[in-house]
């Protein structure tokens, strides 16, 4: 007898259920064996559904994303405030300056030229600095915190795929990696997208990142090797025109 039987049917769709609840699954295994590496002091802690920080020493308050430096605006957003901005999807790769790499991860958040708008950029302003909460184990040249540098130019071509991200796998990123908030840069070193993001402080110079003045083997300007990348790196490409 020909064609799909209501038995038949119900049976399929009862298949897809299990094999999207496995799916799932797999997905939350595999984002719980995401490799974490930290370099903060871990005594505090982020919960989406409040957007409170919460401190092992201390009482909880709200987080806020403060932008600065050198704009005519600036801004004190608070985690509502972020989800209540224009929100973008993407899939990309993300690579460890320690040689593995992660494919294919599902992230959400805003753009930087989404903020960068709304605060207004002086002229003179040509790099973004990326302040992060939290206190660090070592003080590398006196500093107590995670921070880094990245040209304004970059942060706003939508071709290097630049990410605040919200979330990952479409559930609020998980504090291991970078909750509240953390930069995604696909072409990037991973050590250049900043996790616990708190500040983003714009600037008509550069300055050195977090590892770059604990160890001068991590350069500022650290783009991932060509052979690591499953498409080319759009500023390698214009530096050969």
């Amino acid at each position: 007898m020909g064609g799909i039987t209501r038995r038949l049917f119900l049976q399929i769709l009862a298949g897809a259920a299990v094999f999207g609840r496995m799916a799932d699954t797999a997905w939350a295994y595999f984002v719980r064996q995401f490799p974490v590496r930290t370099v903060e002091i871990e005594d505090f802690g982020f919960d989406a559904a409040t957007g409170m920080v919460t401190h092992e020493r201390g009482p909880a308050e709200p987080y806020a994303l403060v932008v600065d430096g050198l704009v005519g605006q600036p801004l004190r957003l608070s985690y509502a405030d972020l989800l209540a901005l224009p929100q973008d999807n993407q899939v990309s790769d993300f690579h460890c300056v320690e040689g593995w790499s992660v494919g294919e991860l599902a992230w959400g958040g805003l753009r930087p030229a989404t903020l960068a708008d709304k605060a207004g950029p002086q002229p003179e302003a040509r790099y973004v600095i990326f302040h992060s909460l939290g206190r660090t184990r070592s003080r590398p040249g006196g500093l107590d915190h995670y921070v880094e540098c990245l040209p304004l130019a970059d942060l706003r071509d939508p071709r290097l795929g630049y990410l605040l991200a919200l979330t990952l796998a479409g559930a609020p990123l998980p504090l291991a990696h970078g909750a509240p908030l953390r930069l995604v840069c696909p072409y990037d070193l991973a050590y250049k997208g900043a996790k616990f993001v708190a500040r983003l402080e714009f600037a008509a110079a550069p300055v050195e990142g977090w590892w770059t003045r604990a160890n001068g083997i991590y350069e500022t300007f650290a783009p991932v090797e060509p052979g690591r990348l499953r498409r080319p790196d759009p500023r390698a490409a214009a530096a050969h025109s």
